[in-house]
């Protein structure tokens, strides 16, 4: 049978019009030549092995001698099954000629399209020549949705919805399930709601306003390329912590004799380990020790992190005997 045209669309034998349709939506879009810069020899080829194989087998004519007779059947101008005659023969085969149309008019009749814009290459015998720019390419995503091929589609705005993450998330890095429900249109154009699971990997040390874009999970409507859906991630409240920047900042509660003598304080971090902090130094309000390497991880480089800063509330006495002031200025003073 020489190429195998089911096999070059990705569909099974059975396939009807509308699969044929989209399965050749995709495979032209995926080996348009201009689409592939890069690529382009192999691509031109791809592109028009697609385009022969879509012309075939979407013409209940061809796809009938091609099953029958194979593509050899076809170039050798073999008679529709049951006219009579065989491959190569003079009497009813002669009624009936594969014409293959190219490749580009394949593409433009499928979609709608015109050809937007004609140059000459360098060699004039060649005849004319076109690309499609990014606007045809935008048209045609409208057309595999069902839209107005001929023009540019338009993007819905983005759908934008917070994501609370706590602290602990933020610290160790989470993978988030999130179910969503969407109208998808169907082989018909019509739209069928569906539901999906997202998956949202959550990294060490991203901060509150982090955007992760999922493209064009919005509903699909004709015409209209479907929204971008971002979530923005939001950070609750703790009860220990606050976050500042890529630091971490815990209050202690300490007495005034604390304060003045020494105090070593316990810090349970968001990994649920136990730290231990020694202060050795006089504790004012405004004072503040600093723990390097204990706060958020830094998000370009999570093996580093931020510091944690241990501020302290000091519990001053509410009153004084006679006996304790005099001892205090006994010991305070110079």
């Amino acid at each position: 049978m020489g190429v195998d045209f089911y096999k070059v669309l990705e569909v099974d034998r059975s396939a009807n019009d509308d699969e044929l349709k989209k399965a050749y939506r995709k495979l032209a879009m995926k080996w348009h030549p201009d689409k592939n810069p890069n690529n382009k020899k192999q691509a031109e080829a791809k592109f028009k092995q697609i385009s022969e194989a879509y012309d075939v087998l979407s013409d209940p004519q061809k796809r009938a001698i091609y099953e029958q007779y194979g593509e050899e059947g076809l170039n050798q101008a073999a008679p529709p099954p049951g006219a009579g005659g065989y491959p190569g023969g003079s009497d009813a085969g002669a009624s009936f000629r594969f014409n293959p149309r190219s490749a580009d008019d394949i593409f433009s009749e499928f979609f709608g399209f015109t050809r937007p814009s004609f140059g000459t290459g360098s060699d004039s015998r060649a005849g004319p020549s076109f690309r499609y720019g990014d606007d045809i390419f935008a048209s045609f995503r409208a057309a595999t949705t069902g839209g107005e091929a001929s023009i540019p589609a338009r993007k819905s705005a983005p759908i934008e919805r917070q994501l609370p993450c706590s602290l602990e998330d933020l610290y160790k890095g989470v993978s988030k399930k999130m179910k969503i429900s969407r109208d998808v249109l169907d082989s018909t154009g019509r739209p069928t709601p569906v539901e999906e699971i997202l998956t949202i990997e959550i990294k060490p040390g991203w901060k509150k306003g982090t955007k992760i874009t999922f493209l064009e999970k919005g509903n699909e409507h004709r015409g209209v390329i479907p929204s971008d859906l971002v979530f923005i991630v939001d950070e609750k409240p703790h009860p220990v912590f606050k976050r500042d920047g890529n630091d971490l900042v815990v209050m202690q509660k300490i007495s005034l004799v604390e304060a003045l003598t020494g105090y070593t304080a316990q810090v349970t971090t968001l990994d649920g380990r136990t730290i231990t902090v020694p202060v050795n130094n006089v504790i004012s309000p405004s004072y503040e020790e600093v723990v390097k390497g204990e706060g958020m991880p830094i998000p370009k480089d999570p093996s580093r992190k931020g510091n944690l800063r241990i501020r302290f509330s000091i519990k001053f006495p509410s009153k004084l005997t006679t006996e304790q002031k005099s001892g205090i200025k006994r010991m305070l003073s110079p």
